[in-house]
Protein backbone atom coordinates (compact mmCIF):
# COMPACT_ATOMS: atom_id res chain seq x y z
CA UNK A 1 0.00 0.00 0.00
CA UNK A 2 1.29 3.52 -0.66
CA UNK A 3 3.38 2.13 -3.35
CA UNK A 4 4.03 2.74 -6.76
CA UNK A 5 5.02 -0.21 -9.04
CA UNK A 6 8.77 0.56 -10.10
CA UNK A 7 9.13 0.34 -14.25
CA UNK A 8 12.28 -1.67 -14.94
CA UNK A 9 15.10 0.67 -16.42
CA UNK A 10 16.12 -0.21 -20.01
CA UNK A 11 19.77 -0.71 -21.10
CA UNK A 12 20.82 1.75 -24.91
CA UNK A 13 21.80 -0.73 -27.10
CA UNK A 14 25.01 -1.00 -28.16
CA UNK A 15 23.98 0.54 -31.27
CA UNK A 16 22.97 3.51 -29.81
CA UNK A 17 25.98 3.95 -27.22
CA UNK A 18 27.76 4.05 -30.56
CA UNK A 19 25.88 6.37 -31.88
CA UNK A 20 26.02 8.58 -28.89
CA UNK A 21 29.57 8.46 -29.09
CA UNK A 22 29.73 9.03 -32.59
CA UNK A 23 28.11 12.23 -31.85
CA UNK A 24 29.84 13.64 -28.61
CA UNK A 25 33.24 13.25 -30.70
CA UNK A 26 31.78 15.26 -33.57
CA UNK A 27 30.47 18.12 -31.54
CA UNK A 28 33.92 17.54 -29.72
CA UNK A 29 36.16 18.33 -32.91
CA UNK A 30 34.03 20.83 -33.92
CA UNK A 31 34.93 22.56 -31.28
CA UNK A 32 38.12 22.04 -31.01
CA UNK A 33 38.24 22.93 -34.96
CA UNK A 34 36.48 26.49 -34.10
CA UNK A 35 39.40 27.16 -31.74
CA UNK A 36 41.89 26.13 -33.76
CA UNK A 37 40.48 28.26 -36.38
CA UNK A 38 40.02 31.28 -33.81
CA UNK A 39 44.02 30.27 -32.50
CA UNK A 40 45.29 30.51 -36.28
CA UNK A 41 43.38 33.28 -36.92
CA UNK A 42 45.10 35.24 -34.24
CA UNK A 43 48.20 33.89 -34.80
CA UNK A 44 48.60 35.06 -38.06
CA UNK A 45 47.21 38.60 -37.33
CA UNK A 46 50.52 41.03 -37.04
CA UNK A 47 49.54 42.78 -34.36
CA UNK A 48 52.74 45.42 -34.68
CA UNK A 49 51.12 46.69 -37.83
CA UNK A 50 49.24 49.10 -35.45
CA UNK A 51 51.94 50.75 -33.70
CA UNK A 52 53.25 53.57 -35.05
CA UNK A 53 56.49 53.80 -36.97
CA UNK A 54 57.52 55.77 -33.99
CA UNK A 55 56.87 53.29 -31.26
CA UNK A 56 58.07 50.46 -33.12
CA UNK A 57 61.89 52.62 -33.41
CA UNK A 58 61.59 52.80 -29.54
CA UNK A 59 61.26 48.92 -29.11
CA UNK A 60 64.35 48.85 -31.01
CA UNK A 61 66.35 51.14 -29.34
CA UNK A 62 65.78 48.89 -26.14
CA UNK A 63 67.62 45.87 -28.19
CA UNK A 64 70.69 44.77 -28.24
CA UNK A 65 72.76 44.65 -31.84
CA UNK A 66 72.51 41.33 -32.49
CA UNK A 67 69.07 41.71 -31.82
CA UNK A 68 68.10 44.57 -33.90
CA UNK A 69 69.69 42.62 -36.97
CA UNK A 70 67.72 39.82 -36.50
CA UNK A 71 64.61 42.29 -36.47
CA UNK A 72 65.63 43.96 -39.08
CA UNK A 73 65.02 40.98 -41.69
CA UNK A 74 61.24 40.16 -40.23
CA UNK A 75 59.97 42.10 -43.04
CA UNK A 76 60.36 45.19 -45.43
CA UNK A 77 58.90 47.53 -43.10
CA UNK A 78 61.07 46.37 -39.89
CA UNK A 79 63.83 46.59 -42.19
CA UNK A 80 63.08 50.47 -43.11
CA UNK A 81 62.54 51.88 -39.44
CA UNK A 82 65.37 49.91 -37.86
CA UNK A 83 67.81 51.65 -40.48
CA UNK A 84 65.75 54.98 -40.28
CA UNK A 85 66.46 54.93 -36.62
CA UNK A 86 69.89 53.82 -36.04
CA UNK A 87 72.05 56.36 -34.85
CA UNK A 88 75.48 54.04 -34.14
CA UNK A 89 77.36 51.93 -37.06
CA UNK A 90 80.73 50.47 -37.02
CA UNK A 91 81.88 49.68 -40.52
CA UNK A 92 84.90 47.78 -41.75
CA UNK A 93 86.25 50.47 -44.00
CA UNK A 94 88.10 48.60 -46.86
CA UNK A 95 88.23 49.70 -50.00
CA UNK A 96 85.20 47.83 -51.42
CA UNK A 97 82.83 50.18 -49.34
CA UNK A 98 83.45 52.76 -51.73
CA UNK A 99 80.36 51.14 -54.04
CA UNK A 100 78.11 50.18 -51.32
CA UNK A 101 78.28 53.55 -49.89
CA UNK A 102 74.78 54.78 -51.51
CA UNK A 103 73.11 52.24 -50.55
CA UNK A 104 74.22 51.48 -47.40
CA UNK A 105 73.63 55.24 -46.20
CA UNK A 106 70.22 55.48 -48.11
CA UNK A 107 68.88 52.93 -45.36
CA UNK A 108 71.33 54.25 -42.33
CA UNK A 109 70.44 57.94 -42.61
CA UNK A 110 69.55 58.89 -39.20
CA UNK A 111 73.60 58.08 -38.06
CA UNK A 112 75.18 60.64 -35.80
CA UNK A 113 77.85 58.01 -34.58
CA UNK A 114 80.74 56.52 -37.23
CA UNK A 115 83.34 53.99 -36.83
CA UNK A 116 85.17 53.34 -39.89
CA UNK A 117 87.67 50.74 -39.23
CA UNK A 118 90.01 48.96 -41.50
CA UNK A 119 92.36 46.18 -40.66
CA UNK A 120 95.59 46.81 -41.31
CA UNK A 121 96.69 44.07 -43.90
CA UNK A 122 93.81 45.79 -46.19
CA UNK A 123 93.74 48.29 -48.78
CA UNK A 124 91.21 51.05 -46.69
CA UNK A 125 88.44 53.65 -48.44
CA UNK A 126 89.79 56.72 -49.83
CA UNK A 127 88.70 60.25 -50.19
CA UNK A 128 86.41 59.31 -52.63
CA UNK A 129 84.47 57.62 -50.17
CA UNK A 130 84.59 59.28 -47.05
CA UNK A 131 83.42 62.14 -48.96
CA UNK A 132 80.08 60.05 -50.05
CA UNK A 133 79.68 59.08 -46.23
CA UNK A 134 80.14 62.77 -45.68
CA UNK A 135 77.40 63.83 -48.28
CA UNK A 136 75.22 61.36 -46.67
CA UNK A 137 75.90 61.92 -43.16
CA UNK A 138 75.42 66.01 -42.58
CA UNK A 139 73.98 64.76 -38.77
CA UNK A 140 77.20 62.93 -38.30
CA UNK A 141 78.52 64.12 -34.70
CA UNK A 142 81.36 61.44 -33.79
CA UNK A 143 83.46 59.86 -35.87
CA UNK A 144 86.30 57.16 -35.83
CA UNK A 145 88.68 56.24 -38.28
CA UNK A 146 90.88 53.79 -37.47
CA UNK A 147 94.18 52.68 -39.67
CA UNK A 148 92.63 54.04 -42.81
CA UNK A 149 95.88 54.63 -44.74
CA UNK A 150 94.27 55.79 -48.31
CA UNK A 151 92.64 59.15 -46.56
CA UNK A 152 94.38 62.38 -47.79
CA UNK A 153 93.98 65.82 -46.77
CA UNK A 154 91.66 65.89 -49.43
CA UNK A 155 89.21 63.89 -47.93
CA UNK A 156 89.21 65.46 -44.73
CA UNK A 157 88.13 69.13 -46.00
CA UNK A 158 85.30 67.23 -47.57
CA UNK A 159 84.15 65.99 -44.39
CA UNK A 160 85.06 68.78 -42.66
CA UNK A 161 82.61 71.12 -45.26
CA UNK A 162 79.63 68.30 -45.18
CA UNK A 163 79.61 67.63 -41.58
CA UNK A 164 80.13 71.05 -39.91
CA UNK A 165 78.23 69.81 -36.56
CA UNK A 166 80.99 67.04 -36.16
CA UNK A 167 82.19 67.46 -32.07
CA UNK A 168 84.14 64.34 -31.61
CA UNK A 169 86.84 63.05 -33.88
CA UNK A 170 89.37 60.30 -33.23
CA UNK A 171 91.79 59.35 -35.98
CA UNK A 172 94.50 56.28 -35.54
CA UNK A 173 97.20 54.76 -38.21
CA UNK A 174 96.00 56.89 -40.65
CA UNK A 175 98.18 58.77 -43.09
CA UNK A 176 96.57 62.24 -43.47
CA UNK A 177 98.94 65.16 -42.20
CA UNK A 178 98.92 67.96 -40.20
CA UNK A 179 96.84 70.02 -42.90
CA UNK A 180 94.37 67.69 -42.69
CA UNK A 181 93.45 67.78 -38.76
CA UNK A 182 93.85 71.83 -39.26
CA UNK A 183 90.66 71.35 -42.13
CA UNK A 184 88.43 69.89 -39.20
CA UNK A 185 89.27 72.38 -36.89
CA UNK A 186 88.91 75.41 -39.54
CA UNK A 187 85.53 73.52 -40.78
CA UNK A 188 83.97 71.90 -37.61
CA UNK A 189 83.65 75.01 -35.27
CA UNK A 190 81.61 73.01 -32.52
CA UNK A 191 84.23 70.62 -32.38
CA UNK A 192 84.86 69.30 -28.54
CA UNK A 193 86.87 66.07 -28.42
CA UNK A 194 89.93 65.37 -30.38
CA UNK A 195 91.74 62.61 -30.29
CA UNK A 196 95.08 61.58 -32.63
CA UNK A 197 96.86 58.65 -32.48
CA UNK A 198 99.90 57.49 -34.93
CA UNK A 199 99.09 59.81 -37.22
CA UNK A 200 102.32 59.19 -39.75
CA UNK A 201 101.54 62.53 -41.81
CA UNK A 202 102.80 65.00 -38.97
CA UNK A 203 106.08 65.14 -40.30
CA UNK A 204 104.68 67.29 -43.55
CA UNK A 205 104.25 71.12 -42.58
CA UNK A 206 101.28 72.73 -41.64
CA UNK A 207 101.39 76.59 -41.34
CA UNK A 208 103.81 78.52 -39.85
CA UNK A 209 107.30 76.36 -38.93
CA UNK A 210 104.87 73.19 -39.13
CA UNK A 211 102.97 73.78 -36.40
CA UNK A 212 99.01 73.38 -37.16
CA UNK A 213 97.99 77.48 -36.47
CA UNK A 214 94.01 77.42 -35.73
CA UNK A 215 92.40 78.32 -32.41
CA UNK A 216 89.33 76.76 -30.70
CA UNK A 217 86.79 77.85 -28.41
CA UNK A 218 84.57 74.82 -28.49
CA UNK A 219 87.61 72.28 -28.00
CA UNK A 220 87.27 70.67 -24.42
CA UNK A 221 89.04 67.49 -24.69
CA UNK A 222 92.43 67.08 -26.69
CA UNK A 223 94.44 63.31 -26.78
CA UNK A 224 97.95 62.75 -28.46
CA UNK A 225 99.44 59.19 -28.70
CA UNK A 226 102.21 58.03 -29.95
CA UNK A 227 102.95 60.85 -32.08
CA UNK A 228 106.76 61.69 -33.63
CA UNK A 229 105.99 65.39 -33.90
CA UNK A 230 103.27 66.17 -31.78
CA UNK A 231 104.70 69.21 -30.59
CA UNK A 232 102.88 70.79 -34.24
CA UNK A 233 99.31 70.70 -32.07
CA UNK A 234 101.24 73.04 -30.01
CA UNK A 235 99.35 76.35 -30.68
CA UNK A 236 95.60 74.32 -30.92
CA UNK A 237 96.06 73.41 -26.72
CA UNK A 238 97.52 76.61 -26.18
CA UNK A 239 94.74 78.66 -28.37
CA UNK A 240 91.59 76.75 -26.60
CA UNK A 241 90.63 78.47 -23.62
CA UNK A 242 88.00 76.07 -22.62
CA UNK A 243 90.50 73.29 -22.45
CA UNK A 244 88.82 70.91 -19.67
CA UNK A 245 91.36 68.32 -20.48
CA UNK A 246 94.87 67.04 -21.83
CA UNK A 247 96.43 63.99 -22.42
CA UNK A 248 99.40 63.15 -23.76
CA UNK A 249 100.91 59.65 -24.27
CA UNK A 250 104.67 58.67 -25.73
CA UNK A 251 104.88 61.48 -27.80
CA UNK A 252 108.46 62.03 -28.93
CA UNK A 253 110.07 65.33 -27.76
CA UNK A 254 110.81 67.77 -24.88
CA UNK A 255 107.41 69.15 -23.54
CA UNK A 256 108.76 71.26 -20.43
CA UNK A 257 107.96 74.90 -22.63
CA UNK A 258 104.80 73.37 -24.26
CA UNK A 259 103.09 73.14 -20.90
CA UNK A 260 104.81 76.89 -20.00
CA UNK A 261 102.60 77.86 -23.03
CA UNK A 262 99.66 75.76 -22.26
CA UNK A 263 99.12 76.86 -18.65
CA UNK A 264 99.88 80.21 -19.34
CA UNK A 265 96.72 80.40 -21.63
CA UNK A 266 94.62 77.25 -20.57
CA UNK A 267 94.24 77.86 -16.68
CA UNK A 268 90.98 75.31 -16.68
CA UNK A 269 92.41 72.51 -17.02
CA UNK A 270 90.59 69.73 -14.71
CA UNK A 271 92.38 67.12 -16.12
CA UNK A 272 96.12 66.07 -17.16
CA UNK A 273 97.28 62.79 -18.12
CA UNK A 274 101.53 62.31 -19.06
CA UNK A 275 102.33 59.14 -19.85
CA UNK A 276 106.56 58.02 -21.21
CA UNK A 277 106.89 62.15 -22.04
CA UNK A 278 110.46 64.14 -21.48
CA UNK A 279 108.79 66.00 -19.20
CA UNK A 280 110.19 67.42 -15.51
CA UNK A 281 109.55 69.44 -12.74
CA UNK A 282 109.69 72.29 -14.77
CA UNK A 283 106.66 71.07 -16.50
CA UNK A 284 104.80 70.45 -13.39
CA UNK A 285 105.17 74.08 -12.17
CA UNK A 286 103.85 75.40 -14.79
CA UNK A 287 100.91 73.23 -14.41
CA UNK A 288 100.37 74.41 -10.58
CA UNK A 289 98.72 77.19 -11.98
CA UNK A 290 96.01 75.13 -13.20
CA UNK A 291 94.21 75.66 -9.80
CA UNK A 292 90.49 73.66 -11.31
CA UNK A 293 92.85 69.96 -11.54
CA UNK A 294 91.33 67.77 -10.45
CA UNK A 295 92.84 64.44 -12.22
CA UNK A 296 96.50 64.05 -12.62
CA UNK A 297 98.30 61.00 -13.62
CA UNK A 298 102.07 60.82 -13.90
CA UNK A 299 103.41 57.71 -15.34
CA UNK A 300 106.71 57.05 -16.50
CA UNK A 301 107.85 60.19 -16.25
CA UNK A 302 111.42 59.67 -14.35
CA UNK A 303 112.30 63.46 -14.71
CA UNK A 304 109.70 64.36 -12.05
CA UNK A 305 110.42 64.52 -8.35
CA UNK A 306 108.83 64.96 -5.10
CA UNK A 307 109.14 69.17 -5.57
CA UNK A 308 107.15 68.95 -8.70
CA UNK A 309 104.46 67.07 -7.17
CA UNK A 310 104.39 69.22 -3.74
CA UNK A 311 104.69 72.51 -5.86
CA UNK A 312 101.11 70.74 -7.70
CA UNK A 313 99.95 69.97 -4.40
CA UNK A 314 100.41 73.96 -2.79
CA UNK A 315 97.98 75.38 -5.56
CA UNK A 316 95.89 72.19 -6.98
CA UNK A 317 93.70 71.89 -3.67
CA UNK A 318 90.56 69.84 -5.74
CA UNK A 319 92.90 66.95 -6.86
CA UNK A 320 90.62 63.97 -6.64
CA UNK A 321 92.36 61.29 -8.57
CA UNK A 322 96.20 60.49 -8.46
CA UNK A 323 98.40 58.08 -10.47
CA UNK A 324 101.74 58.07 -9.93
CA UNK A 325 103.66 55.49 -12.19
CA UNK A 326 107.62 56.43 -10.48
CA UNK A 327 109.08 53.63 -12.61
CA UNK A 328 111.08 52.10 -10.09
CA UNK A 329 113.08 55.79 -10.17
CA UNK A 330 112.36 56.44 -6.14
CA UNK A 331 112.09 60.35 -7.23
CA UNK A 332 109.06 60.52 -5.88
CA UNK A 333 108.18 58.98 -2.50
CA UNK A 334 106.86 60.19 1.12
CA UNK A 335 107.94 63.34 0.63
CA UNK A 336 106.13 64.56 -2.45
CA UNK A 337 102.82 61.81 -0.60
CA UNK A 338 102.97 63.69 2.49
CA UNK A 339 102.51 66.87 0.45
CA UNK A 340 99.36 65.17 -1.05
CA UNK A 341 97.43 64.04 2.13
CA UNK A 342 98.27 68.11 4.08
CA UNK A 343 96.66 69.56 0.87
CA UNK A 344 94.66 67.31 -0.88
CA UNK A 345 91.53 66.26 1.43
CA UNK A 346 89.13 65.55 -1.24
CA UNK A 347 91.29 62.75 -2.69
CA UNK A 348 89.08 59.92 -3.54
CA UNK A 349 91.64 57.62 -5.66
CA UNK A 350 95.02 56.84 -5.45
CA UNK A 351 97.38 54.46 -7.61
CA UNK A 352 101.00 54.12 -6.97
CA UNK A 353 103.23 52.03 -9.03
CA UNK A 354 107.28 51.49 -8.39
CA UNK A 355 106.71 54.10 -5.66
CA UNK A 356 107.85 53.25 -2.17
CA UNK A 357 105.50 54.69 0.18
CA UNK A 358 106.20 53.78 4.69
CA UNK A 359 103.40 54.04 7.16
CA UNK A 360 104.64 57.79 7.40
CA UNK A 361 103.04 59.07 4.33
CA UNK A 362 100.12 56.29 4.28
CA UNK A 363 99.20 57.08 7.54
CA UNK A 364 98.98 60.40 6.80
CA UNK A 365 97.05 60.11 4.04
CA UNK A 366 94.66 57.59 5.62
CA UNK A 367 93.82 60.45 8.46
CA UNK A 368 93.56 63.53 6.17
CA UNK A 369 91.93 62.16 3.17
CA UNK A 370 88.95 60.86 4.79
CA UNK A 371 87.06 60.44 1.52
CA UNK A 372 90.04 57.79 -0.06
CA UNK A 373 87.84 55.06 -1.89
CA UNK A 374 90.04 53.57 -3.89
CA UNK A 375 93.97 52.71 -3.17
CA UNK A 376 96.53 50.81 -5.56
CA UNK A 377 100.08 50.07 -3.87
CA UNK A 378 102.10 47.73 -6.92
CA UNK A 379 105.84 46.85 -7.41
CA UNK A 380 106.14 48.51 -3.62
CA UNK A 381 109.19 47.45 -1.64
CA UNK A 382 108.91 49.34 1.15
CA UNK A 383 105.05 48.36 1.28
CA UNK A 384 104.90 45.49 4.03
CA UNK A 385 102.40 44.39 7.16
CA UNK A 386 103.49 47.79 9.22
CA UNK A 387 102.00 49.38 6.57
CA UNK A 388 99.00 47.57 5.09
CA UNK A 389 98.11 47.45 9.17
CA UNK A 390 97.98 51.19 8.90
CA UNK A 391 95.69 51.38 6.05
CA UNK A 392 93.36 49.23 8.01
CA UNK A 393 93.61 51.64 10.81
CA UNK A 394 93.11 55.06 9.39
CA UNK A 395 91.58 54.38 5.84
CA UNK A 396 88.28 54.58 7.15
CA UNK A 397 86.01 55.06 3.47
CA UNK A 398 88.12 52.86 1.45
CA UNK A 399 86.32 50.50 -0.57
CA UNK A 400 88.92 48.89 -2.66
CA UNK A 401 92.67 47.67 -2.36
CA UNK A 402 94.70 46.36 -5.22
CA UNK A 403 98.06 45.17 -4.04
CA UNK A 404 100.61 43.54 -6.29
CA UNK A 405 104.09 42.71 -6.32
CA UNK A 406 104.56 44.19 -2.73
CA UNK A 407 106.23 42.42 0.51
CA UNK A 408 103.14 41.84 2.24
CA UNK A 409 102.29 38.32 4.29
CA UNK A 410 99.21 37.03 6.19
CA UNK A 411 100.18 38.70 9.35
CA UNK A 412 99.08 41.85 7.57
CA UNK A 413 96.44 40.58 5.27
CA UNK A 414 94.42 39.49 8.60
CA UNK A 415 94.46 43.06 10.16
CA UNK A 416 91.79 43.52 6.92
CA UNK A 417 89.47 41.41 9.39
CA UNK A 418 88.86 44.51 11.19
CA UNK A 419 89.48 47.59 9.98
CA UNK A 420 88.37 49.75 6.60
CA UNK A 421 84.75 49.31 7.85
CA UNK A 422 83.14 50.34 4.48
CA UNK A 423 86.08 47.46 2.55
CA UNK A 424 83.98 45.48 -0.29
CA UNK A 425 87.16 44.12 -2.77
CA UNK A 426 90.48 43.56 -2.05
CA UNK A 427 92.82 42.25 -4.85
CA UNK A 428 96.08 40.54 -4.29
CA UNK A 429 98.42 39.66 -6.98
CA UNK A 430 102.21 38.04 -7.07
CA UNK A 431 102.52 38.62 -2.75
CA UNK A 432 104.18 35.65 -2.53
CA UNK A 433 103.87 35.42 1.15
CA UNK A 434 100.07 35.62 1.02
CA UNK A 435 98.26 32.56 1.26
CA UNK A 436 95.16 31.08 0.02
CA UNK A 437 94.37 30.13 4.14
CA UNK A 438 94.24 33.75 4.76
CA UNK A 439 92.01 34.65 1.63
CA UNK A 440 89.53 32.35 2.79
CA UNK A 441 89.31 33.08 6.53
CA UNK A 442 89.13 36.69 4.95
CA UNK A 443 86.00 36.05 3.06
CA UNK A 444 84.07 33.77 6.22
CA UNK A 445 85.09 36.70 8.32
CA UNK A 446 83.99 39.47 6.52
CA UNK A 447 80.92 37.92 4.64
CA UNK A 448 80.76 40.55 2.44
CA UNK A 449 84.11 41.15 1.65
CA UNK A 450 85.16 40.20 -2.22
CA UNK A 451 89.15 38.73 -1.81
CA UNK A 452 90.73 37.62 -4.82
CA UNK A 453 94.32 36.21 -4.78
CA UNK A 454 95.99 34.39 -7.25
CA UNK A 455 97.68 31.26 -7.94
CA UNK A 456 101.69 32.25 -7.94
CA UNK A 457 102.55 29.01 -9.20
CA UNK A 458 99.96 28.85 -11.93
CA UNK A 459 100.93 32.09 -13.10
CA UNK A 460 105.20 30.89 -12.93
CA UNK A 461 104.16 28.12 -15.19
CA UNK A 462 102.25 30.38 -17.48
CA UNK A 463 105.28 33.15 -17.82
CA UNK A 464 107.83 30.22 -18.49
CA UNK A 465 105.43 29.00 -21.56
CA UNK A 466 105.16 32.08 -22.78
CA UNK A 467 108.85 33.04 -22.41
CA UNK A 468 109.43 29.74 -23.84
CA UNK A 469 107.44 30.02 -27.53
CA UNK A 470 109.06 33.91 -27.49
CA UNK A 471 105.35 35.37 -27.23
CA UNK A 472 104.77 38.36 -24.73
CA UNK A 473 100.94 39.99 -24.66
CA UNK A 474 101.33 43.12 -25.42
CA UNK A 475 98.09 44.45 -23.75
CA UNK A 476 96.72 45.61 -28.04
CA UNK A 477 93.72 44.09 -29.04
CA UNK A 478 93.76 43.48 -32.95
CA UNK A 479 90.43 44.48 -34.76
CA UNK A 480 89.43 41.33 -36.54
CA UNK A 481 89.46 40.53 -39.89
CA UNK A 482 85.95 40.92 -41.12
CA UNK A 483 85.04 38.61 -44.72
CA UNK A 484 82.29 41.10 -45.63
CA UNK A 485 82.04 44.13 -44.97
CA UNK A 486 78.38 44.71 -45.37
CA UNK A 487 77.12 41.66 -43.49
CA UNK A 488 79.56 42.37 -40.50
CA UNK A 489 77.92 45.56 -39.69
CA UNK A 490 77.62 46.62 -35.44
CA UNK A 491 76.37 49.18 -33.71
CA UNK A 492 78.15 50.03 -30.06
CA UNK A 493 76.50 49.28 -27.16
CA UNK A 494 73.97 52.25 -26.35
CA UNK A 495 75.15 52.06 -22.77
CA UNK A 496 77.56 54.98 -21.57
CA UNK A 497 80.32 55.04 -23.40
CA UNK A 498 81.90 56.63 -20.47
CA UNK A 499 82.66 53.49 -18.20
CA UNK A 500 84.08 54.18 -15.00
CA UNK A 501 87.97 55.78 -14.96
CA UNK A 502 88.96 53.78 -12.61
CA UNK A 503 87.89 50.27 -14.50
CA UNK A 504 90.08 51.13 -17.26
CA UNK A 505 93.08 51.93 -15.04
CA UNK A 506 95.26 49.36 -17.12
CA UNK A 507 98.60 50.29 -17.76
CA UNK A 508 99.55 48.18 -21.21
CA UNK A 509 100.28 44.93 -20.15
CA UNK A 510 103.77 43.24 -21.18
CA UNK A 511 106.25 46.18 -21.22
CA UNK A 512 104.16 47.66 -18.58
CA UNK A 513 103.37 45.24 -15.77
CA UNK A 514 100.18 46.36 -14.21
CA UNK A 515 97.41 46.37 -16.27
CA UNK A 516 95.40 43.08 -16.19
CA UNK A 517 95.22 43.27 -12.51
CA UNK A 518 93.56 46.77 -12.75
CA UNK A 519 91.01 46.25 -15.26
CA UNK A 520 89.95 43.29 -13.30
CA UNK A 521 89.63 44.63 -10.01
CA UNK A 522 88.03 48.07 -10.97
CA UNK A 523 85.69 46.69 -13.23
CA UNK A 524 82.60 48.91 -13.14
CA UNK A 525 79.39 48.87 -14.97
CA UNK A 526 79.36 51.46 -18.00
CA UNK A 527 80.61 50.68 -21.20
CA UNK A 528 81.22 52.22 -23.37
CA UNK A 529 82.82 52.94 -25.22
CA UNK A 530 82.61 54.80 -27.67
CA UNK A 531 81.75 55.39 -30.66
Amino acid sequence: MGQTISSPVRQPSAAAARRSRSCTSFVMNSEESDSDGCLAGEAARDHTAELPDEVLALIFQGLGSSDRKRCSLVCWRWLAVEGQNRHRLSIDARAALLDAVPSLFARFDAVSKLALKCDRRADSIGDEALGLIAQRCPNLTRLKLRACRELTEAGMYVLAKHCPNLRKLSCGSCNFGARGVEAVLRGCLLLEELSIKRLRGLNEAAGVGGNIVVSSSSLRSICLKELYNGQCFGPVIASSPNLRTLKLFRCAGEWDCLLEEVAEKVTGLVEVHLEKLQVSDRGLFALASCTDLEVLHLVKTPECTDAGLITITEKCRLLRKIHIDGWKTNRIGDEGLMAVAKRCPNLQELVLIGVNPTSLSLGLLGSNCRNLERLALCGSETFGDKEISCIAAKCMALKKLCIKGCPVSDQGMEALADGCPNLVKVKVKKCRAVTPHVADWLRATRGSLAVNLDNISQIELQEACMSESGMMDNGIEEIPVLIDPFSTMDVPSSSSGRSGHWKRIGFIGGRNFFAPTFRRLFHGNNNSHHL
